[in-house]
């Protein structure tokens, strides 16, 4: 090789693989160099430098010039693999360098194969690796396809850079929105807080800098043509924009938005938040399955309990017939208690012995024996309301088995259909009486057949009990002439 095309060699690493040039030419000389200490097997007086500008190579072991042919087949593939090793390394710390700096930003990709449910995505030269986990709930990509997603990690494998993306983290939310509202993008509205259910729904908190801009307005833009894009790239995700107040008093109500908020009490010790609501406000405040306090939860960074009025007032005195039973606690403390916000014995176990000796005024034994009585009454409250619980579930699951497990009784159904043919009988003209001779005989009064002494209620009644029930084996075998004579008496009366 002349030095022409070394350098146009060196030239094509360069811009292929974004690799300097002085790295390349480094790696030749060390390949050099390893190549002529295989074919010696001594390093002592080995020199090797390559022009910049010419590209010529030129290798001296002591005072002799080395030529390229002298070295052989063997010390020339050791230095091939040196030089594609090194050259791989720093490669890789190129695409290292350049996507670490950019963890957390948008980027947009090809989606090259699947593995497992895992997509790959090209990113320019560079090989990332949508997961499984990563991937909004529900959506399906396919080869070809252009998705967008938030560089999550970056890390070397060996000699390899492993990028991992992210589609469902809060992040992902936050650079659609800088990306999509040019407001957050020049920083006159900002995004204070992000919580997110990936799949279902977002919370954002939005404040902005310019009281001429309301920053919600901007990010829901014109009939919601600003909101509409990221909730389309979001496969139809719900996003709630709320309005930050550094006053928690106000942030909270805004953060459980469209319920209406009637009071919040926050405790500090805690971290915790009450919120009071009205019946009808309630399941709205919660949400479909507690969703809507727990994003609120997550975007204050506080805990967050709805309650009504009732509610709260039964947590009190539930609290207060579980602190009375605290050895050595005074009325005065079980009352500091319950306006620090501690309303069971879990709430207590949280406290270190030296806050609650100051809470208190107690000192540290005492709050420890306090705190020991705590732990043991708390796992016993959760075991009497395990215990309830599963009486409970183990009552329901009986309840309808019980139910239906009621004998079915024939009395009631031919006591029914006894009444029935009564009740038709009591006002059905009567039959005219015949005697043996075929003359008519009197017909029974309405007094008589209201008081059952003529061939009324009483004489059906009668005729249907003393009726023998037929055997249905006897009667399939008896001829028409044996029925006969069983029937004249019936006739006769």
């Amino acid at each position: 090789m002349n030095g022409a095309e070394l350098l146009r060699g060196v030239d094509f690493l360069h811009r292929e693989k974004d690799i300097s040039k002085e790295v390349i030419f480094a790696s030749i000389e060390k390949a050099v160099r390893l190549a002529i200490l295989k074919c010696y097997d001594d390093e002592e007086g080995i020199d090797v430098t390559i022009d910049r500008q010419t590209g010529v190579i030129r290798a001296r072991k002591g005072e002799r010039v080395l030529e390229p042919e002298e070295l052989g087949r063997i010390a020339a593939q050791s230095a091939k693999q040196l030089m594609i090793q090194n050259f791989r390394e720093e490669e890789s710390a190129a695409v290292f360098n350049v996507y670490a700096a950019q963890k957390g930003d948008l980027v947009h990709g090809t989606v090259q194969r699947f593995e497992g449910g895992a997509a790959t995505v090209t990113l320019g030269r560079a090989e990332a690796l949508l997961p499984r986990s990563e991937q909004i709930p529900g959506e399906s990509h396919h080869v070809g396809e252009r998705v967008k997603a938030i560089i999550l990690d970056v890390r070397k494998v060996g000699h390899r850079v492993k990028i991992i993306l992210s589609r469902n983290h809060p992040d992902f939310v936050r650079r659609m929105f800088e990306n999509e509202i040019p407001e957050i993008a020049d920083r006159t509205i900002e995004i204070k807080a992000v919580a997110r259910e990936a799949g279902y729904r977002t919370k954002v908190a939005v404040s902005s800098i310019d009281l001429k801009v309301d920053c919600v307005g901007a990010c829901v833009g014109v009939r919601g043509s600003r909101i509409k894009n990221i909730v389309d790239e979001l496969g139809g995700e719900r996003i709630d924009i709320v309005r930050w107040n550094d006053s928690l008093q106000v942030l909270i109500p805004n953060a459980l938005q469209p319920a209406q908020i009637e009071e919040v009490f926050l405790y500090q010790r805690l971290g915790r938040a009450i919120v009071l609501v009205k019946e009808d406000q309630l399941s709205l405040a919660i949400g479909r399955r507690g969703q809507n306090v727990r994003l609120g939860s997550k975007l204050v960074g506080w805990d967050i309990e709805i309650m009504t009025h009732d509610e709260l007032n039964e947590g009190i005195e539930r609290a207060v017939g579980w602190f009375s039973e605290i050895p050595g606690i005074s009325d005065e403390l079980v009352e500091v208690f319950i306006e620090e916000g501690f309303l069971s014995f879990d709430d207590l176990t949280f406290l270190e012995p030296s806050d609650l000796a100051d809470l208190s005024g107690l000192n540290e034994e005492q709050a420890e024996d306090i705190i020991a009585y705590c732990e043991e009454a708390s796992e016993r409250v959760e075991e009497e309301a395990r215990v309830a619980k599963a009486n409970q579930d183990r009552v329901q699951s009986t309840a309808p088995v019980a139910k239906s497990s009621r004998p079915f009784s024939t009395e009631t159904v031919s006591a029914s259909s006894e009444a029935k043919q009564r009740f038709d009988n009591l006002f059905a003209p009567a039959p005219p009486a015949t005697t043996e001779q075929g003359e008519e005989g009197p017909s029974a009064t309405e007094e008589e057949v209201e008081e059952g002494t003529g061939e009324g209620e009483g004489s059906v009644t009668a005729e249907m009990e003393e009726e023998p029930a037929p055997a249905p084996a006897e009667a399939s075998d008896a001829s028409p002439e044996a029925e006969a004579p069983a029937s004249e008496p019936a006739r006769s009366e």
